[in-house]
């Protein structure tokens, strides 16, 4: 991760953090190893100090194999961590510019370690965030505590709930796309109660009995009693084409006038999604196929971004689609790293039961390949790559989904015959970036970085606090703008 012939040049953020070190090994370094764990990891620097220009700078360690041993003797101390997630390479000398140093290489924790915290107490659980360690809200450490279980949050049986959630309209669809899917299925026959035991929207509960589990709730229940369970539950799909207007369309689950269900959520917004795609003209054994890769693209996407939120976590799902880009967010973090979900082969869907509902009726993949598929039909059709960003504090996940030529001429897909306005997704990577290092900015520091006018920056910056990604502190000529994490 680190030059080290060029260490002047790095700065603390969400992955370095340097101490001096000269008195011994520092108390603090096991909440940054704590929250290193719980987010996405970094380095602890020994014997670097940060001088008053945010620099780096060694200073020579008297003894750095004392501070090693002192090390690894407290990490594998379960009174001291939780957990050892440290192993032999991670940790070691390096010499820069004539100073030896202590490197501390601290990995993300998988998620049945995590939460990683310190002294015996989980109260002492912490993250990482641009300006340092902070320690995890009660809801924060839940979330991770739920991540951890060997079953998948949708398979817990809701004993205090019958059968009366179920909207039956909801079911009788499921069930017709399964016919058409799985023409003569052996549960096709069965009665809807049977049949939702098999497909685990039913459970036995402690009583005896059967009630809906988390699953069946989520995917064919009524809204009213799906956030007695969930109480943060909330599904929001919006279309923003005009930017004097909040939004030109939209679809919310609370509205009262449908189920308010994830099953009908999906398919309200998917025919939404692909409204734009033009279909080419393709025949198949007689027949028009109107079918695309960007259309399964599409669907990978919207269902990654339902089976995978944390329906206990907050601010909802919200799904945006703009001219020129669409962005899925959801409540809850990475469940594996970022760049092994981007590489494929890896399933770990934090609802499993839901998962398997869509993938009876052809919707989702399981096997890992969802993500690597988006990315490869992106770079097929010539567009920016999409963009996926964690959040934390509260967690959250947003894929972006851009539609601008990667050669930056227009996009192909329009609205209402509008020619598409492009505003370029690199564009808020770089204010991101700009964030991340810098903690925050007013308009002016970003207008400079990007050498477009003030304008510009602030219908970005609109675009971003949309999406949750930044907030803002202050008012009029003071106002600042920062990562929500």
């Amino acid at each position: 991760m680190i030059d080290f012939s060029r260490i002047e040049h790095y700065r603390e953020s969400n992955r370095i953090e340097a101490k001096k070190a000269l008195g011994g090994l520092p108390k603090s370094i096991w909440e940054t190893y704590s929250a290193f764990a719980n987010t996405h990891g970094g380095i602890i620097l020994l014997g670097v100090e940060e001088r008053a220009d945010k620099s780096l700078h060694t200073v020579d360690l008297h003894d750095p194999d004392k501070l090693i041993k002192e090390i690894w003797d407290i990490v594998n101390n379960p009174n001291k961590t939780s957990v050892n997630v440290l192993s032999a390479k991670d940790v070691f000398v390096q010499e820069v510019h004539g100073d030896r140093i202590v490197v501390i290489n601290v990995p993300r924790a998988e998620r049945s370690y995590r939460p990683v915290y310190v002294d015996g107490n989980p109260l002492c659980t912490y993250r990482r965030n641009g300006e340092g360690d902070y320690r995890c809200t009660k809801e924060e450490y839940q979330a991770m505590v739920r991540d951890a279980s060997v079953k998948t949050q949708d398979m817990i049986v809701l004993n205090e709930m019958d059968m009366s959630v179920f909207n039956r309209e909801s079911i009788r669809s499921y069930r017709q796309r399964m016919r058409l899917s799985r023409p003569g299925h052996v549960w096709e026959a069965l009665e809807d109660e049977d049949f939702l035991l098999k497909v685990g929207a039913i459970g036995i509960g402690s009583d005896g009995k059967k009630h809906p589990t988390s699953a069946g709730l989520l995917m064919f229940g009524n809204e009213y009693d799906i956030v007695r369970e969930f109480n943060a539950y909330f599904l929001d799909y919006q279309e923003q084409y005009d930017v004097d207007m909040r939004w030109t369309d939209r679809i919310i689950s609370s509205s009262g006038d449908w189920s308010g269900n994830v099953y009908d959520f999906y398919f309200r917004v998917y025919n939404k999604l692909i409204q734009d795609i033009k279909v080419p003209f393709k025949m198949d054994g007689g027949s028009r196929v109107d079918d695309t890769a960007v259309h399964q693209a599409f669907r990978e996407a919207l269902a990654n971004c339902l089976v995978n939120a944390d329906y206990y976590g907050r601010q909802g799902l919200v799904i945006v689609k703009r001219q020129d880009v669409i962005t899925m967010a959801n409540p809850g973090s990475f469940r594996i790293e970022i760049d092994a979900a981007k590489s494929g082969g890896i399933s770990d869907p934090r609802n499993g039961t839901m998962l398997k509902l869509f993938n009876m009726i052809d919707i989702g993949e399981r096997a890992g390949s969802g993500i690597p598929n988006i990315f490869r039909v992106w770079r097929e059709q010539g567009w920016m790559e999409p963009v996926i960003t964690e959040l934390f504090e509260p967690d959250r996940i947003i894929l972006s989904l851009p539609f601008k030529k990667s050669d930056d001429k227009k996009v192909t897909i329009k609205s209402d015959d509008k020619k598409v306005t492009i505003k370029s997704v690199r564009q808020k990577n770089e204010i991101i970036s700009y964030l991340t290092d810098h903690i925050s900015a007013k308009n002016t520091d970003i207008a400079e970085l990007l050498g477009v006018k003030s304008t510009r920056v602030k219908q970005l910056l609109k675009e971003l606090i949309d999406e949750g990604i930044i907030v803002t502190e202050g008012g009029n000529r003071n106002r600042i703008y920062k990562l929500k994490a």
